[in-house]
């Protein structure tokens, strides 16, 4: 009966520490998809940030020159 529940008792042991061994090896994967998802979005943000940047960048460098504007006349009144 000693054996038994000696047995019994690492089995128990055994079982909970591949569980455990279970849990850490999917938080590592769970982790590890969720770093390289946060990268890929940082990587395309930045992407299309130059973009974004670099068409600003050449819209205002051909844009027409805008028309000064003549000052406007004064009205005279008339008394």
């Amino acid at each position: 009966m000693v054996e038994n529940s000696k047995d019994t008792a690492r089995a128990r042991a055994d079982s909970r520490f591949k569980k455990q061994e279970e849990a850490a090896t999917v938080r590592q994967k769970a982790m590890a998809e969720y770093v390289a998802e946060s990268d890929a979005r940082q990587a395309k943000t930045n992407k299309l940030r130059a973009l974004r940047l670099a068409k600003e960048a050449e819209d205002l460098a051909n844009a027409p020159a805008a028309p000064a504007k003549k000052p406007a006349r004064a009205k005279k009144k008339t008394a």
